[in-house]
This record gives structure tokens, C-alpha cells and sequence, in this order.
């Protein structure tokens, strides 16, 4: 018996990084994913690799109608739909007197606006289950410590965080089975990260230890840890959690 024996979650992001992996163990622990990613050769290829309990579509979470569709093939290739792991995002550098208006409006409708829309068409259709769902999203060490160069993502991610326990209160207020948590990683070793490397100024090793330094853990985390946390929040296990924020980041939160 798996941890996600009968479950069936729609992940955005899912075709690499956190929201790869975190598919991945989904499957693991028994349950089925359709993985919903812009990139949806990656996502496709990804699924296959899954085996028959994955399933891939594309999905650019800045439009509500993809968004729909999502949830719909959901429901047609698996059933019903009981989880909705929000992934996707973005993360451009950028102070709040100079970053790009374009990049400004980029990451607040991936980052903020796809997470409200995945929530608005997802929430219905975990209800429709009929059973104990949970919705799971991702904000991010910057939400919880803001830094001064990214000025839209630490936004964006803290209005996720807002906007989850808003969420989570509403469906307990309504009394449906529905729990809505956050999980904030901190520099996590993903395609994002590396692209941040290979964007450093300086040596390798330099940059690095740069962002060692941000973790008292003194290192990055690795996207399996992240997804071990939604997983929990995804599961049965944590059936008294709901309107929290887990912390996945070596400490980085709390870093004086």
C-alpha cells in the first residue's frame, strides 16, 4: 500500500524540477498524475517514463481555459481528480525600482495569477471526487524572507501564501474535504537553479557557495525533499493540516 493508493493529482510544472519529481513519487506511493506543463514534449516524455498511471498535457497556467481543459482530461483519463499540486513558476531578478515591467507582469500572472486560476477550476473537481482532497501549493524561502533583488517573485509568492490560507479557511468554512497548505523551498538544485549558476558572474564554485551560504544547512536542497513534503500535505497522514506553510529550506527562513 502506497501513501497515494487511490489518488489522482493534477501537477503544474510537472514536466521536470520539483514538479517532475514530485509526479514521480506521486506514482510511487500508488496514485496517478497528469502531468500539465507548456512544455509538453518534455511533460509527454516524462509521463511514458511513468508508466500507465501518467499522463501528460499542455497547459500554459496564464490561461483559464487551458486551465479547464487540464482538469477536464484529468477526469477523463483517470476518473476524478483529488489533488492539485500548483508548480509552475518563474523567477527573474529584479529590484521594486528596477525591474523590467514585462518581467514584473510575466512572473506576477505565471507565479500568482496561474496558481489562482488552477485553484478557481481545480477546487470544484476535487469536490466532485467526493472525497478528502488537498490542493498544494508552492511559495517560496522569499516569501517567508524577502531579498531585495526580486522584488516580483518574493511578491508573488507571498500572495500565493495569502492566497492558500484564504483558500484553506474558505473550504473549512464550507465544510469541504478539501486542504490547502504551502510549501516554501528554499534554492532547490533544478533547472531553475542552474540556469542562476550558469547566469553568475563569477566561477562555478564561487556562485555555488553563494547559494550554500543562503542555508544554514550550508547547501541546496534536492527536488525529492520538496515533493516529500507535498506529499505529505497530499496525503491522509496530515488530515489536521490544512492553511500551513512547510518549510523546505535548510533552515534559510530563519537565517539571521
Amino acid at each position: 500500500m502506497g501513501m497515494m493508493d487511490g489518488k489522482v493529482a493534477l501537477i503544474s510544472g510537472g514536466a521536470e524540477g520539483i514538479g517532475g519529481t514530485a509526479g514521480q513519487r506521486f506514482v510511487e506511493e500508488g496514485g496517478s498524475v497528469m502531468l500539465a506543463d507548456i512544455q509538453i514534449d518534455k511533460a509527454k516524455a516524462h509521463a511514458e517514463a511513468l508508466g500507465e498511471r501518467a499522463a501528460a498535457v499542455e497547459l500554459d497556467v496564464r490561461d483559464l481555459d487551458q486551465w479547464q481543459a487540464a482538469v477536464d482530461a484529468t477526469k477523463a483519463k483517470f476518473g476524478k481528480m483529488t489533488t492539485l499540486f500548483n508548480v509552475a513558476g518563474i523567477s527573474e531578478p529584479g529590484s521594486a525600482d528596477e525591474v523590467d515591467l514585462d518581467s514584473w507582469n510575466r512572473t506576477i500572472d505565471i507565479n500568482l495569477q496561474g496558481t489562482f486560476y488552477g485553484c478557481r477550476v481545480g477546487l470544484p473537481a476535487i469536490i466532485e471526487s467526493g472525497e478528502d482532497g488537498a490542493i498544494v501549493n508552492i511559495g517560496s524561502m522569499l516569501a517567508m524572507r524577502p531579498g531585495a533583488q526580486f522584488a516580483a517573485y518574493c511578491a508573488s509568492k507571498a500572495a500565493v501564501t495569502s492566497l492558500s490560507k484564504s483558500l484553506a479557511l474558505h473550504c473549512a468554512a464550507e465544510k469541504y474535504p478539501v486542504r490547502v497548505n504551502t510549501v516554501h523551498p528554499g534554492a532547490i538544485d533544478t533547472p531553475m537553479y542552474q540556469r542562476y549558476l550558469a547566469a553568475y558572474p563569477g566561477p562555478h564554485d564561487e556562485a555555488v557557495e553563494v547559494f550554500n551560504r543562503n542555508h544554514p544547512i550550508n547547501r541546496v536542497g534536492q527536488a525529492v525533499e520538496v515533493a516529500n513534503a507535498m506529499l505529505w500535505l497530499a496525503s491522509d497522514a496530515s488530515s489536521f493540516t490544512t492553511a500551513n506553510d512547510i518549510t523546505v529550506d535548510g533552515g534559510g527562513s530563519y537565517r539571521e
